[in-house]
């Protein structure tokens, strides 16, 4: 660990310490680093006596309700109240986690592991090198001197596993293996875990997925694909947009494919772009030619206009990007 994080990590935690009421927030349509990041710190920040809230604008992922603490996570913060502190994670910007939360805490630390975060906190302990925001979070808790308990442990965990696919994605270096074998030695069951976020699926996501693979489209050079998942599809399912967690693996695996494309309609003449890269491409520089953000392997965006319209842009954009063999 460099001088400046272990210096950042020190201030942050006489931060917490020198607060009474601290606020944990995360971006909207949370993943499950958000989540699992947000529910460890609340734990453990709760039972050193903190008044702490866990606070996302939207719901706990149906996937991640296991984790300790998720029934706790409000998305509502009641009129005028306020907190000493605001300890933003995972967001990258803030109005991903809302921009009102500048007014409601009296000081902001924005801790993130996105390339290009933005610098809206007091302090800004952002590594790009983490693997997950979880890890992060793991060594605030070291430094706080928190002798991390079964409960913290699940959710540091499950953040680690969510944002490096199962250790598949190329983010997954020693330190995330060596933190994960550590949580593992204190209780944690790899297999809970699994079967939480991937063998506990609800029928609608299944036939909602039904739909979306027929929407498959595979670009002439093979390079790049893409599934479409509209609001009449919602309605016909009676599924919601958390169900669409991890669609976008499915174009991302055929062979040949270096970008996998995910197209979810969130409203009328609007859509959510989701970007997955095998590594040639970074997804994430191309998310924010389009206003939005991410790393270099996973981003996204928010678009207007209409679905064929879209498309039409996202898949000229990807064969400039792809002309190259």
């Amino acid at each position: 660990m460099s001088t400046k994080t272990g210096m950042m990590l020190q201030k942050i935690s006489e931060l917490i310490n020198s607060s009474r009421s601290i606020l944990i927030a995360s971006h909207s349509s949370p993943d499950g680093d958000a989540i699992s990041s947000t529910l460890a710190l609340y734990n453990a920040l709760k039972k050193i006596g903190k008044e702490v809230v866990a606070y996302n604008r939207d719901e706990v992922p149906g996937d991640l309700r296991f984790l300790p603490g998720s029934d706790a996570l409000t998305r509502e913060l009641p009129p005028g109240c306020s907190f000493d502190l605001g300890l933003v994670l995972d967001a990258g910007e803030l109005r991903r986690a809302g921009t009102e939360l500048r007014d409601r805490c009296a000081r902001l630390v924005n801790i993130d592991h996105h390339p290009h975060s933005e610098n809206f906190g007091e302090i800004n302990y952002v590594d790009v090198k983490a693997s997950a925001t979880g890890i992060l979070i793991y060594r605030l808790l070291n430094e706080l001197g928190y002798a991390i308990d079964y409960p913290v442990a699940l959710c540091i965990y499950t953040a680690i596993l969510s944002d490096t696919g199962s250790f598949r994605y190329s983010n997954a270096d020693p330190e995330s293996f060596e933190v994960a074998g550590k949580l593992v030695a204190m209780g944690v069951d790899p297999w809970q875990v699994a079967s939480g976020l991937y063998e506990s699926q609800e029928e609608v996501r299944l036939k909602l997925l039904g739909l979306a693979l027929q929407t498959l489209e595979v670009s002439p050079c093979g390079r790049f694909a893409a599934l479409t998942v509209t609001g009449e599809m919602l309605a016909a399912t009676g599924a919601t947009a958390e169900h669409t967690d991890r669609f976008i693996n499915y174009p991302r695996s055929i062979e040949g494919v270096e970008v996998a494309v995910f197209f979810r309609q969130v409203d009328a003449g609007q859509f959510k772009v989701g970007f997955r890269s095998k590594g040639h491409v970074d997804v994430g520089s191309l998310a924010r030619e389009f206003g939005g953000g991410g790393h270099h392997n996973a981003a996204g965006a928010l678009l207007k206009g209409t679905a064929a319209a879209i498309r039409r842009q996202v898949f000229e954009r990807l064969g400039e990007l792809l002309s190259n063999p």
